[in-house]
């Protein structure tokens, strides 16, 4: 964890490491300058620049309408303040329908926007895409469960895992997206007894955004945990500016959380 007198970067290595030692991974979505300096002195081992950014920054009803000149730019600006953190940048809507689209855009993220990793949403239909990118060296985190840029399809903002053959395929799923050379795995709005056996299945660091507490680590939008996001916030977030007195001290309260594995408290997680 970071004591805040050493700026030693975090690294794919260091976050396998604190999986293997059991320690809770604390990340947070950030989207400019100011922001990411803030996280990185704090201590957030991942940043990720989440193509939530459509809703929170450009305000669009959902993430569908960023465009990858919007990913680069934001994780340039971000990654120009990060000394400490790791970086992952999202693949948005539409920018890896085939491998060889996909791995353009993921030099772009790396090359210009200065991403250490891309993220990218799917299930077993991308393995041929995973492995293309694994093959060139480029690392992935995989994004299953809820997938936010697929909500049209999915038919809504749904809980997945719950019902048993939903269970038996997510599970399924992840084996074969570890199989094809992802790095982390990002479950989203997972049951969390589902997420459970996910992560008594496969090896790679597995971080969670509402799917409970037995994942390797935890991640929140940014403007959740600030309590600044219009509207009702997801039941998987928490508002960390309660009690304190500056967002450093939300932030940090947030990291405090996720390492004493306070939180996710029951309230939560899904069932």
């Amino acid at each position: 964890m970071y004591d805040g007198k050493q700026l030693k970067s975090i690294t794919l290595n260091t976050i396998r490491e604190l999986k293997q030692k059991g320690e809770k991974i604390a990340c947070l979505t950030a989207y400019d300058a100011t922001f990411a300096h803030l996280l990185d002195q704090a201590g957030t081992e991942i940043i990720l620049v989440g193509d939530s950014l459509g809703m929170v920054v450009q305000g669009h009803k959902t993430t569908v309408p960023v465009k990858i000149e919007d990913m680069i730019y934001h994780s340039k600006i971000v990654s120009s303040s990060l000394n400490y953190s790791f970086l992952i940048s999202d693949m948005p809507f539409m920018s890896f329908y085939n491998p060889d689209i996909a791995m353009e855009n993921a030099k772009k993220l790396m090359q210009d926007g200065g991403a250490q990793m891309i993220k990218l949403e799917g299930n077993q239909s991308q393995i041929n895409i995973i492995e293309k990118l694994a093959m060139s060296d480029i690392p992935i985190c995989a994004h299953i469960g809820l997938r936010p840029q697929s909500v049209n399809k999915m038919g809504g903002y749904k809980v997945q895992g719950k019902e048993e053959s939903d269970a038996l395929k997510l599970i399924k799923e992840a084996k074969k997206i570890e199989a094809s050379g992802a790095d982390i795995l990002l479950l989203e709005c997972v049951s969390s007894s589902t997420a459970k056996i996910v992560s008594s299945e496969i090896e790679i660091p597995i971080i969670g955004i509402g799917a409970g507490p037995d994942v390797d680590g935890q991640i929140l939008v940014l403007y959740d945990i600030l309590g600044i996001t219009p509207g009702k916030l997801p039941k998987f977030s928490k508002n960390f500016m309660t009690g304190q007195n500056t967002i450093q001290e939300a932030v940090m309260e947030y990291i405090n959380a996720v390492k004493t594995k306070s939180y996710p408290a029951p309230e939560h997680t899904f069932k």
